[in-house]
């Protein structure tokens, strides 16, 4: 079995243009762990009316995968490169933490803006606040407005570990409302206020609907007493909900109907705000979830008929709903059935709008333009991989998987020993994961097993890890905005370590399995697993 290569030359070449003779408006919209079943173009009971239109105006993609937690989808999302190799893979980004994304990754706004166009993130970010090379403002963004972490809540003082986590360009700001209406607003002034001569890409990260579930009241009563007679994913979070039910917990589903809701409501008005502007026909509407639905006691969402949900590997954690819409271009109400997946979102995107993304590194994502518009097909012919490590430290959920095969690995990994449960499925035939294979085809599991091992040793040494409380001490800033540290107070070039100099190399290779040293390095059999710089 063949992994999944790391790059296509063809996507450092300058993309057909002739895509659109005016450069079209690009709005990037994304929900933070919605499930498969909880909208209405898949049957959901929950009234989504404006994402119901995209899917019914525009492509529906049937399947399209993101990673099983969000910084790790967010960080692919905007660099079209693996999150296992930016060492942001495993976890999502902790307030405590000072992980990011390394600055020489190319991110997608800055390529659009270098291209002429306005660019604007409004919502979650979550890829990196320690220092301000990690901000929004610092990796293409003209305008930021929103929150650098999650679990802010839905109302004032959106605060992250107690400290205040609200702002717009690096000022925090006191607004009142509900937080999704909030960035409505804010992208609704945005849209208005922008230069009509010029192209723009709108990046509208929706904290929605994530966790803690909170609504206004008139919404909290439309699903007061919602049945949660949903069947369920199949996850290790049924449990959660089997114990909500014992111990004669309210069910969190009517709550998280009221949140995706009044979610929709928000994209509604920002889809108005294109047709008043004129521009709804050439601006591209993509919207995705960045993972699979809380299954959770307290997340409310549900895969069914996919199995898992957020944090795992199995379909439900990261088949996602996802829809792309360009009145101008693509033809209205199809369905695609092709492999898309986050990393894919990049080079698609850039393509359809003729804007180049060479002067990065080498994308692992796929140009699928012509795909999703129907002009071609493309098979997944190598393996695409995607884990987390979440929530508990040491338990893993793995997968790689092509156009026919899928395993999963459930890892948990002791003090002296770990346990590993394969599961493996002809996933073109068993979309639902229901008949596990290993048994029967045990050359066919040791050789995916293999390359998800080979992948793993991509990820930097110290890159994210589930950390579910802070180092011991640790206290929160009273405000976000504040956090960062200044680019003029930081050294010019990245730190070098420890290691003194000429170390690195032997040091690399004498760490094996636990991670790289070098940033972005492959391990070569041939060198005995050292890896070369930069490769």
């Amino acid at each position: 079995m063949r992994h999944r290569k790391l790059g296509l030359a063809g996507l450092f070449l300058l993309p057909c243009l002739a895509w659109a003779s005016e450069r079209p408006n690009v709005l990037l919209i994304v929900a933070d762990d919605l499930g498969w079943a909880d909208v209405g173009f898949h049957g959901g009971p929950i009234d989504t009316p404006a994402l119901d239109r995209l899917a019914a105006e525009g492509v529906e993609l049937r399947r399209f995968y993101a990673t099983p937690i969000c910084s790790p989808s967010r960080a692919a999302l905007m660099t079209g490169r693996d999150p296992m190799r930016l060492g942001v893979a495993y976890a999502t980004i902790m307030p405590w933490s000072n992980v990011g994304v390394h600055p020489q990754e190319r991110f997608m706004p800055q390529a659009f803006k270098e291209a002429g166009y306005q660019t604007a993130v409004i919502g979650k970010w979550h890829l990196g606040h320690a220092q301000q090379t990690y901000h929004p403002n610092a990796r293409g963004f003209d305008h930021f407005y929103g929150h650098l972490h999650t679990e802010v809540g839905y109302f004032p003082p959106f605060a992250s570990q107690g400290g205040k986590d609200f702002q717009r360009n690096g000022q925090s700001v006191d607004e009142e409302g509900y937080e999704t209406d909030l960035l409505a607003d804010e992208a609704v002034r945005w849209l208005q206020a922008r230069d009509a001569g010029r192209p723009f890409f709108l990046y509208l990260p929706f904290l929605a609907p994530h966790t803690p579930l909170q609504a206004p009241d008139a919404l909290i009563e439309k699903y007061r007493g919602l049945d949660d007679d949903s069947e369920k994913s199949r996850s290790r979070s049924d449990s959660t909900q089997l114990l909500a039910t014992l111990t004669f917990q309210d069910s969190a589903r009517g709550l998280y109907a009221a949140v995706v809701d009044a979610m929709d409501q928000a994209i509604g008005r920002v889809l108005a705000a294109l047709e008043e502007a004129g521009v709804a026909d050439n601006t591209i509407v993509w919207f995705l979830s960045d993972n699979g639905g809380a299954t959770y006691a307290t997340g409310g969402a549900t895969n069914y008929p996919l199995r898992g949900g957020k944090g795992s590997a199995f379909e439900g954690g990261i088949r996602v709903p996802a829809v792309v819409r360009w009145p101008d271009r693509l033809a209205s109400g199809q369905q695609l059935s092709s492999i898309l997946t986050v990393m894919d979102l990049y080079p698609t995107l850039a393509a359809m709008a003729g804007v180049p993304v060479n002067g990065g590194l080498r994308l692992d994502g796929r140009d699928l333009s012509k795909v999703v518009a129907g002009e071609a097909a493309q098979r997944l012919d190598e393996f695409v991989f995607f884990t987390a490590e979440t929530p508990i430290r040491g338990r893993f959920s793995l997968t790689a998987f092509d156009e026919d095969w899928k395993l999963v690995q459930e890892i948990q990994q002791g003090l002296l020993a770990a346990q590993v449960t394969n599961h493996l499925f002809k996933i073109a035939e068993d979309p639902y994961e229901r008949n596990n294979l290993a048994a029967e085809h045990p050359d066919r599991v040791a050789d995916m097993a293999e390359a998800i091992r080979r992948w793993r040793l991509l990820h930097p040494l110290n890159g994210t890890r589930s950390n579910l409380v802070p180092p011991p001490g640790w206290r929160a800033p009273k405000d976000w905005a504040a956090y960062p540290i200044p680019i003029d107070a930081l050294q010019d070039a990245e730190a070098p370590g420890m290691p003194p100099p000429g170390a690195k190399l032997p040091l690399d290779l004498m760490h094996g399995e636990s991670g790289r040293l070098i940033y972005d390095c492959t391990p070569r059999p041939w060198l005995f697993g050292a890896c070369l710089s930069n490769d």
